[in-house]
């Protein structure tokens, strides 16, 4: 691997993970080179020569059994595994997603912070799109990403991580297809680890989303994370995910079927139930969401529940989910 610049921390790592993600995971390691001590790569089956282009960079390369089914949290549990097997143990690990570039000033800010804050597990940041104006798709990504400044309950997949926290709670749950960051974060805040959220720029994304039926992928893989963290941790006093999977089923398919219902006992008359769909437009719109927005997250309410209801009949059929991908 090429050394580490000078100025770089000797106690902080790097860990990348992608798939066939070109000329994206050359810019996100190039944002990484000569700012941390270690840059792993992990690779889940790549065939666009994202393996050579790593070690070009001086990236450890690791590439993921093929015979497994991959998912993000088993990619990112390989690389904490490499780091804590081989070499000096760093004290951080920034966590980077493959379609994600580091923006400048990031690593000094969440180091400096995770330092200063003995309790803090997790510190992240603003993630934005990098072309949020290029399609209706890229926009919603960003404003989701526009999270609350300060203590938070979870982050997302760029983060900078304290390597002592993550070892105390097992790392990453590898039979996540989705959602593996909000689960790791609830065992981390049981454990008494703090996660936070700063008012700092953290990583460009590309999410490359052109297409509805990318959107409504991506919806229902959501659904299927509130369903799978729900059934882990929905218990009290936790409730993990538990408003958001009955917010899905509700506004989903609960809304149709109760005005179905109330039109067999009552009348035709009784389908104006289904105003409720855009009077809640309305609330969410005049609420300050955004026009645009607040339509998709009502729409969006339908995907969620499919997957939702997939992750359930998979769970009674005794069959593992395979990974929902939108791209």
């Amino acid at each position: 691997m090429t050394p580490p610049a000078p100025s770089a921390p000797r106690d902080l790592a790097a860990i990348v993970i992608g798939r066939n993600e070109g000329a994206r995971l050359i810019r996100c390691l190039d944002s990484l080179a000569g700012r941390v001590a270690r840059i792993v790569y992990v690779d889940s089956g790549s065939t666009d020569g994202s393996l050579e282009a790593a070690r070009q960079r001086g990236a450890e390369v690791v590439e993921l059994d093929r015979t497994r089914p991959f998912t993000a949290a088993r990619a990112r549990n390989a690389g904490l595994a490499r780091l804590t097997e081989t070499g000096p143990l760093p004290r951080h690990v920034q966590m980077v997603d493959g379609d994600c570039e580091l923006r400048e000033g990031w690593i000094e800010t969440a180091r400096a912070f995770l330092d200063a804050t003995p309790a803090a597990a997790v510190a992240c940041g603003r993630r934005r799109e990098r072309f949020p104006e290029a399609t209706l798709w890229n926009g919603l990504i960003d404003a989701e990403w526009d999270t609350p400044v300060g203590r938070a309950r979870a982050c997302g997949g760029d983060a900078m991580m304290r390597l002592e926290a993550l070892v105390a709670v097992g790392f990453y749950n590898p039979a996540l297809i989705a959602g593996e960051e909000p689960e790791l974060c609830v065992r981390l805040r049981r454990a008494g680890w703090e996660i936070w959220r700063l008012e700092a720029e953290m990583t460009w994304h590309d999410a490359a989303m052109t297409r509805f039926g990318q959107w409504w992928t991506r919806a229902r893989r959501a659904g299927h994370a509130y369903a799978e963290g729900a059934h882990l941790h929905g218990a009290p006093p936790e409730r993990h995910n538990v408003a958001q999977m009955r917010r899905a089923l509700i506004w989903g398919p609960g809304v149709p079927l109760a005005a179905a219902l109330a039109a067999l006992v009552l009348g035709p008359w009784a389908l104006a139930l289904l105003l409720v769909w855009p009077l809640q437009v309305l609330r969410l719109g005049l609420r300050g969401t955004g026009w645009r927005r607040a339509l998709f997250l009502t729409l969006g309410k339908l995907p969620e529940a499919l997957g939702v209801a997939q992750f359930h009949l998979n769970r009674l059929r005794g069959r593992n989910a395979r990974l929902i991908e939108y791209k």
